[in-house]
């Protein structure tokens, strides 16, 4: 095998890697958004009420879904290396719009095992598809001016934090969609739609990865592309504590002293704002995540081999682990002696979650060790069918 066949595939194994390690750790908030008992009635990272080992369960996953959309779009960057600008384009809008469409009639149902769907729900895929469908729009632009699209955006959308922070009452339906908190909107009788992405700082993260990008190119080898990234990495690390320290800008929330000690003082500077993601909290994030990139690339052992088997099929992963959560959450249900008079809980999205229901956080990470080794076999089978079978549309999956 030539030099350059090892390094494009050693650069391949990186990002596969990472994307494994989040994919991984992103599942750990979602079985404990059914199965931890304080799941519906409470917040994880509530300064008044939570643990730090219940603060740092959800604080850990906060890393899977910004670094997710900045390897989208790095991941697009090196697909355009094989592809012509109009080919790229055209990949990215459909593939786009099939991912929102996934969200709202696959993953909203086994989210919500609700076949009326009285809830759509709109999260990180959905955010991924109409990010992937404006890069699609903007790839044929100047590689410099969608770098600093994905810069202002990034860098600017806190601004936005001032007038709504002034703002009384519901900013409307245009603004929750594209910068507003989490929001539910009625569509028609009993059903709503949630969305917990609004998508416009989400997209400035997936340019920002596209234009990452290009440190994967042909100019840049293992040593400098590591020197660049270790740079990178610890720049944002240190621009995270410079806003966080100075809670002038960059978070809608600053932190406190808090009252119930220096560790929770701690967690008060770490408690970012993630719906929609803060400039603080993309720094926090993709700072450590781009780290680990220069760490992991070169550098192969067993646990590097496990995450790279969900790497290298998160789609599937992604949609196949949240019906076997919920299909296990069910279990339980049954188990714990509930009957079908309780599967619907009035206001609860989740069917199979009624009052009181959960289980404290050893049971939670429990199941979430066991969802992770019995999706391992069929992630390794779906990626032999990828490998071996070119057909078009296992490109959309």
């Amino acid at each position: 095998m030539s030099q350059a066949a090892i390094v494009s595939r050693q650069r391949f194994e990186s990002i596969d890697i990472l994307r494994g390690l989040i994919m991984i750790i992103m599942a750990l908030d979602h079985v404990r958004d059914f199965f931890h008992i304080t799941a519906i009635t409470d917040v994880p990272t509530n300064l008044a009420t939570t643990t730090p080992q219940l603060f740092f369960t959800r604080w850990i996953t906060h890393y899977c879904a910004p670094t997710f959309l900045f390897l989208a779009g790095t991941s697009a960057y090196i697909m355009g290396m094989k592809k012509t600008k109009k080919e790229l384009s055209s990949f990215l809008i459909k593939r786009g719009i099939w991912l929102i469409f996934v969200e709202l009639c696959i993953i909203t149902l086994f989210i919500t095992f609700d076949p009326f769907y009285h809830t759509f729900i709109l999260q990180v895929i959905w955010a991924i598809g109409i990010s992937m469908i404006i890069l699609g729009l903007l790839v044929r632009l100047p590689y410099k001016l969608i770098l600093v699209l994905g810069l202002i955006i990034v860098c600017g959308h806190n601004l936005l934090d001032f007038p709504e922070r002034a703002h009384v009452g519901s900013l409307g339906t245009f603004w929750n969609f594209t910068h507003g908190p989490f929001s539910i909107i009625p569509l028609w009788s009993a059903h709503v739609i949630g969305v917990f992405y609004s998508f416009v700082a989400w997209t400035g993260i997936m340019l920002l990865g596209y234009c990452f990008g290009v440190f994967f190119g042909k100019d840049y080898d293992t040593a400098r592309r590591k020197k660049t990234f270790l740079r990178i990495g610890l720049g944002l690390i240190v621009l995270f504590v410079i806003l966080r320290w100075t809670n002038v800008y960059g978070d809608r929330i600053p932190w406190e002293v808090q009252h119930r000690g220096s560790v929770y003082t701690f967690l008060s500077f770490l408690n970012v704002n993630k719906y929609p993601p803060s400039l603080s909290f993309i720094c926090m994030t993709l700072g450590p995540s781009i780290l680990f990139l220069a760490l992991i690339e070169g550098y192969r052992n067993r646990f590097t081999s496990f995450c790279q088997v969900y790497g290298r099929v998160p789609f599937f992963y992604y949609v196949c682990h949240f019906f076997l959560i919920h299909l296990i959450n069910v279990i339980f249900f049954f188990g714990a002696g509930y009957g079908v008079d309780q599967i619907v809980t009035p206001g609860i999205i989740f069917n199979f979650i009624p009052p009181g229901y959960g289980y404290n956080l050893p049971v939670v990470y429990a199941v979430w060790i066991a969802v992770i080794l019995i999706m391992y076999y069929p992630c390794k089978w779906f990626d032999r069918v990828k490998s071996s079978r070119k057909k078009w549309w296992l490109s959309y999956m």
